[in-house]
């Protein structure tokens, strides 16, 4: 990558039209046009085109943009037409795991707290998860606009990919999160749209249907392991220890960051075996970009361009 000047060269311009067109053909094609895409790819256009600083921002973005279209891309082939679904076995794994006795016998945690949830609690989850992505993102841009983007580029990064490992998850062994077995058994049943599960709670309580409208759009519902929910905040975490951010926002995100696990199976969108899954994947992802990937030349170039060219 070279420095920018004040204007696109006519070389940036080719590689931004057809990155645009071809994403826009295969969504168009595979999945259907909606008008955030359309809306989406005007404002990349017109923010890589207006200036050097809006273009650099851009450009340094590339790594949520790509994760958000892997995640819409994901329907494009649905991980249950790749490996059979697991309803039970996850089930009865964590039952046999983590299980709490009760009178009416043994529960999984997620069973437990549909019946026991009080309206502190719901209201505490609901501000958890939608702690979930904004946090993250906002900590990045905040390391962009600081002046620290050797730091955020390692975080953009890694983020980008310990989703792709998260993702390659779910196609290695998709699963079906607790609310589906408590609505509709262990019998798998394909195209089944997202639910707010124990979130619907937040949702009657304040009014509003954020979770309603973000689950409405779950891509696939049968990826459930591993919890990605449960892994991007300590990504965020890692790398407020790297840009030596100050004690009470470390302190702040590591909060989040457990709440965010607590929130994931009391809500019933996870067990405690995905929540235990997304960290482990977290970790790994940080370990093998920073401690493996770091160290292979070609990619430490390629970084070191990157970085650069966004500075």
């Amino acid at each position: 990558m070279k420095i920018m000047t004040d204007k696109p060269s006519t070389r940036e311009i080719v590689i931004l039209a057809v990155s645009l067109i071809a994403w826009i053909s295969v969504t168009a094609a595979f999945i259907g046009i909606r008008p955030e895409h359309i809306g989406l790819g005007c404002f990349i256009a017109v923010l890589f085109l207006i200036s050097r600083a809006t273009r650099k921002l851009v450009v340094a973005l590339l790594p949520f943009a790509i994760f958000g279209i892997s995640y819409d891309w994901m329907r494009i082939v649905p991980n249950y037409e790749v490996n059979p679904i697991d309803v039970r076995g996850l089930y009865e794994t964590e039952k046999s795991i983590f299980g709490i006795a009760t009178a009416e016998g043994i529960l999984t945690p997620n069973e437990f707290f549909h019946i026991h949830h009080c309206q502190v609690m719901d209201f505490m989850a609901g501000i958890f998860y939608l702690c979930w992505v904004p946090v993250p993102i906002l900590f990045g841009l905040g390391l962009y606009f600081n002046r620290q983007r050797k730091t955020y580029l390692h975080f953009a990064l890694v983020f980008l990919f310990v989703n792709l490992i998260g993702f390659t998850g779910y196609y290695i062994h998709p699963a079906a999160p607790p609310w589906y077995v408590m609505n509709y058994g262990f019998e798998p049943i394909l195209n089944t749209p997202g639910d707010v599960a124990g979130l619907g709670r937040f949702d009657a309580m304040t009014g509003l249907t954020v979770f309603q409208g973000l689950y409405g759009r779950n891509a696939n519902v049968f990826a459930a392991v591993p919890s990605l929910h449960s892994a991007y905040m300590v990504v965020a975490l890692f790398y407020s220890f790297r840009a030596r951010c100050s004690n009470w926002l470390r302190a702040l995100f590591a909060f989040i960051m457990i709440g965010i696990w607590f929130t994931a199976v009391y809500s019933g969108h996870h067990y405690i075996i995905d929540v235990t899954l997304g960290i482990l994947c977290a970790l790994l992802g940080i370990c093998c970009f920073e401690y493996i990937l770091m160290r292979i030349p070609n990619f430490r170039n390629f970084v070191q361009r990157y970085t650069k060219y966004i500075e």
